[in-house]
Formats: structure tokens, C-alpha cells, sequence
């Protein structure tokens, strides 16, 4: 049975740490990048929510079914976003990663590869995670991509399954890496960052 904690988790350009709310500011500016917490279809907060957002993230850690991290660029140190484990199922040694943003300079570069890549290493390797869970909006087209980029296979779609801040209904398109998986998708995410890297220079 898996057993978690927080834990910081650094490479390839970019550091996750426990999300406290040293972290507020940082992620005030990040979710600013853009003016995320306007799409209606993911829960980014509005800057004025940020502290309640840690604050619900570390009671979810606390009752151990979260666990948040900050994202930060690993070598200016600018908080660049945030992202989790949640619904943590130990006895089925089950995590999921969600509650993923990113400042809008920052998407379509190497840190979502990077900090899924740090994520799902962590579970698969460290932790001893037989699956990882990932879900999204059924709106959220940037996000199905992007889940489906890393190699993670779609499970389904549940129908009128949770609802957004405005009080619409969402259908959740639900995917999943199994542990027999992660050494496909490990290769997949390390080759794409290295391509990033060669387009860098």
C-alpha cells in the first residue's frame, strides 16, 4: 500500500515544492500570466482566491487524499504554476495528477513534459504507484492534448460528472498510465524534452 508525502522534486529546469503560502504571491502572478482563472472550464483561481486555494489544497493533503506542489523555474526561481497528486487511493496504490496550470508564457515549452516527467517517476518508481490517473473538462481541448501527448490512454468519459465555479455540469473525460506503461511513456517524455533542449540552443 503506497504512502505519501510532501516531498521536493527537481530536474530538468524546473523544481516542484510543497505548496504552502509562502508560495502566494508566486502563484497569484502565475495564474495573471493570461488571466487563466477566466476560462470557465478549468478552476485556475482568480487572484483574490489564491489563499483559499492553498489553504484547500493543504487540508486535502492533511486528510490525505492531495498532495500540492509550486512550480518554480528552477534557475530564476519564479513560481511558474502549480499542479497535484489527488484522489489518492492507497489501497489500490492509485494517484492522480491534476489541479494543473501554468502561466501562459510557459505553455507549449518543456515544463509540463518536465514536471509530468518528475511526477509520474516519483509515483511509478519512488512512491510504488500501480496506475496514474489524469481527468479533464470535456471543453478543455488544450488538456486533452496535452494528457494524450504523454502517452496516457483515455478510459471514457463520464457524463454530467462534477460541476464548474459557474455552476455548469461538466462531462470528465477520465485516462490513466499503468505501471507496465511507464517505461514507454518515460522514453517518450525524455526524448521530447531532449528535442526541446536542441531547439533551445
Amino acid at each position: 500500500m503506497i504512502t505519501l508525502g510532501p516531498v521536493t522534486l527537481e530536474g530538468h529546469g524546473v523544481r516542484l515544492e510543497p505548496l504552502t503560502l509562502a508560495h502566494e504571491a508566486g502563484v497569484r502572478l502565475a495564474a495573471s500570466d493570461g488571466r487563466l482563472w477566466e476560462l470557465w472550464y478549468t478552476a485556475v483561481p482568480a487572484p483574490d482566491q489564491v489563499a483559499q486555494y492553498i489553504a484547500t489544497a493543504n487540508e486535502g493533503m492533511a486528510a490525505g487524499h492531495m498532495l500540492p506542489w509550486a512550480v518554480r523555474d528552477a534557475a530564476s526561481g519564479d513560481v511558474l504554476g502549480s499542479t497535484r497528486y489527488h484522489d489518492i487511493v492507497p489501497a489500490v496504490d492509485r494517484v492522480e495528477i491534476g489541479y494543473t496550470f501554468y502561466a501562459q508564457r510557459c505553455q507549449r515549452s518543456h515544463v509540463n513534459t518536465a514536471c509530468k516527467l518528475l511526477l509520474l517517476g516519483h509515483a511509478f518508481e519512488t512512491v510504488g504507484c500501480r496506475v496514474v490517473g489524469l481527468r479533464t473538462d470535456n471543453f478543455n481541448f488544450r488538456s486533452q492534448r496535452a494528457i494524450e501527448g504523454i502517452g496516457a490512454k483515455r478510459d471514457g468519459v463520464i457524463r454530467h460528472h462534477a460541476p464548474r465555479r459557474d455552476g455548469t455540469a461538466r462531462d470528465t473525460y477520465i485516462y490513466s498510465i499503468l505501471l507496465d506503461e511507464w517505461p514507454d511513456v518515460k522514453r517518450h517524455l525524455t526524448s521530447r524534452l531532449q528535442r526541446h533542449s536542441t531547439a533551445a540552443r
